[in-house]
């Protein structure tokens, strides 16, 4: 037997919460599937810093900035670029102004699922395929054999969509950088040296295709990104399980680099995360099949080397969710007029990213970065 919902949202991301939340601020019941069994079976990320003009403004139409401005991190927007031999090539304190203020991700996430009815979200739901029926109308399959039809159907579900299928053949790319995620916690007391060089908020230490990009977390540890500009399989070659072997393998990429920078990783505490970064073409975009969309990573996955994707699913979720509240009974209109504005948005930050990516470990890093800052000066 098929249940059916009039709004299914698949994936409880942030995009996808803010979709469901804002849909219900304006009367309006959704069900959204996560294949996760609970919000608490794993970390969600490191911080984000909230554009005011993107993903604070979603969380206004969400009404729920005010409990926002209380998660945020004080002197999260502070920023420090390094070269690669230490050297402090420019130094920024938070001005406190708010316009980029730095919050967790899992505090986010846990914001979002708060603001919604008990039963919005079915954890443990694994979709593995979707498919559309007559009409508008589509239906999915869980892992578990659970069919559950729909009359609007958003994926909401990341880098590797199940529901992109129905619009798109795009699949992400590998865009040429690795991450290697480490973490040093009680980072003041334990790491000291480490905490001095971070500083207060956000770090960047860049080379020629190297970098170690850093920031300050709520409970007092320092998250590192240890990137390098690599081959797709570069990654393989390295023992994860051994995170003192893996240490020193990726450590060979930084041979030259200063003790201290190597530190943020020789020292790190825990198990290490690798990460290859993927990307949808820039523009990614398709034509308008009735009664579903995408929106966050399905619809435009793109590099972090902007900050914009977290605070595009964000917009993404309230303009789609204002969009069907715009046009009630007619959602083609709806989706018409939300894709209208979302893929020229998206186009010009997954650009942006592209170039950043680029800059970042350009052969006269961190000189584009600096260039940059300069220009926003």
């Amino acid at each position: 037997m098929t249940t059916h919902h009039p709004v299914l949202i698949v994936g409880a991301g942030l995009g996808g919460l803010m979709l469901a939340r804002v849909l219900h601020v304006h009367g309006i019941t959704s069900a959204v599937l996560e294949r996760e069994a609970s919000p608490a079976i794993r970390t969600q990320g490191g911080m984000l810093d909230i554009h005011g003009d993107s993903g604070q403004a979603a969380l206004r139409a969400a009404g729920l900035h005010a409990r926002f401005r209380a998660l945020v991190l004080p002197d999260g927007e502070s920023t420090r670029v390094l070269d690669r031999d230490a050297v402090v090539r420019s130094e920024a304190s938070d001005d406190g102004s708010g316009d980029r203020p730095e919050v967790d991700r899992g505090a986010l996430r846990d914001l979002l699922l708060e603001a919604l009815p008990e039963g919005t979200v079915r954890w443990g739901a694994q979709v593995t395929g979707a498919r559309a029926l007559s009409g508008a109308r589509h239906e999915v399959t869980l892992a578990d054999g659970t069919v559950l039809g729909t009359d609007l159907l958003i994926g909401a579900d990341g880098a590797w969509s199940r529901v992109r299928p129905l619009l798109s053949p795009a699949q992400p790319r590998y865009v040429g950088v690795s991450f290697v995620e480490a973490d040093l916690l009680e980072a003041d007391t334990r790491h000291p040296a480490c905490a001095g060089v971070v500083g207060g908020g956000a770090l960047f230490a860049l080379g020629a295709g190297r970098g170690f990009l850093a920031h300050r977390e709520p409970d007092g540890s320092l998250h590192v990104y240890t990137a390098v500009r690599a081959p797709e399989a570069w990654l393989d070659g390295i023992d994860f399980t051994d995170p003192e072997a893996a240490k020193a393998s990726v450590l060979t990429e930084f041979a030259d680099w200063d003790p201290s920078l190597r530190a943020l990783l020789a020292d790190a505490d825990g198990p290490l995360v690798p990460r290859r970064i993927h990307a949808l073409p820039v523009g990614h975009r398709w034509d308008r099949v009735p009664g579903v969309t995408l929106l966050g990573d399905a619809a435009h996955l793109m590099s972090p080397f902007a900050g914009e994707g977290a605070n595009l699913a964000l917009l993404d979720g309230a303009e789609l969710a204002l969009a069907l509240v715009a046009h009630p009974g007619d959602p083609e209109a709806a989706l018409t007029a939300y894709e209208k504005e979302m893929f020229p948005r998206s186009e010009a930050s997954a650009a942006e990213s592209a170039d950043n990516g680029e800059m970042l470990f350009d052969a006269d890093a961190p000189q584009g970065l600096l260039d940059m800052f300069a220009r926003y000066s």
